[in-house]
């Protein structure tokens, strides 16, 4: 499980810098007043897909912030402290709170109880997960409005040939 943390966080925060790059360099590349409405949409894409980048990054830092605490072994860990949220009391009783469990999709901490029950805890803030989507298909919305503006036909597709 930390092994795919190890994977996920540079690759989005490459990812990140990997839109961010392709933003800038296709805007210094044509220039600001002569990209047209495609390019702008395509640099507007970029910049969503940046911001969900780095936001699911973050989500990530908190998810490893909170596996080390629940790892740690010493005094004060039974039950795990990220399992420690408001109510936990009566999740602690018998048979008590003997695992977790990291979602990637939505990011998500775990806590699983000893008769097969579970809950949410707040190791990661809830605006992420929505925030992370909303940039996400904003960004594909920009996308895919490109592809169907730079489709579309203009006035030199409509003349005939010859004239």
């Amino acid at each position: 499980m930390a092994y795919l943390l190890l994977l996920l966080v540079p690759g989005g925060l490459v990812a990140a810098f990997g839109f961010v790059g392709y933003c800038f360099g296709t805007l210094g590349r044509i220039g600001l007043r002569q990209a047209d409405r495609v390019a702008w949409l395509r640099v507007l894409a970029a910049l969503m897909g940046a911001a969900a980048a780095v936001l699911y990054v973050w989500g990530l830092l908190h998810l490893v912030g909170a596996i080390m605490d629940a790892e740690e072994n010493g005094a004060d860990s039974a039950p795990m402290r990220p399992c420690r949220t408001p109510g936990w009391e009566e999740w602690a009783q018998d048979p008590g709170i003997v695992d977790y469990t990291v979602r990637y999709l939505p990011l998500r901490f775990v806590c699983e109880t000893g008769d097969g029950d579970s809950y949410v805890t707040d190791a990661v803030p809830d605006y992420l997960n929505p925030s992370v989507l909303g940039f996400a298909l904003a960004g594909a919305g920009c996308a895919g409005a490109a592809r169907l503006v730079s489709r579309r036909p203009g006035p030199r597709a409509t003349r005939e040939p010859g004239h």
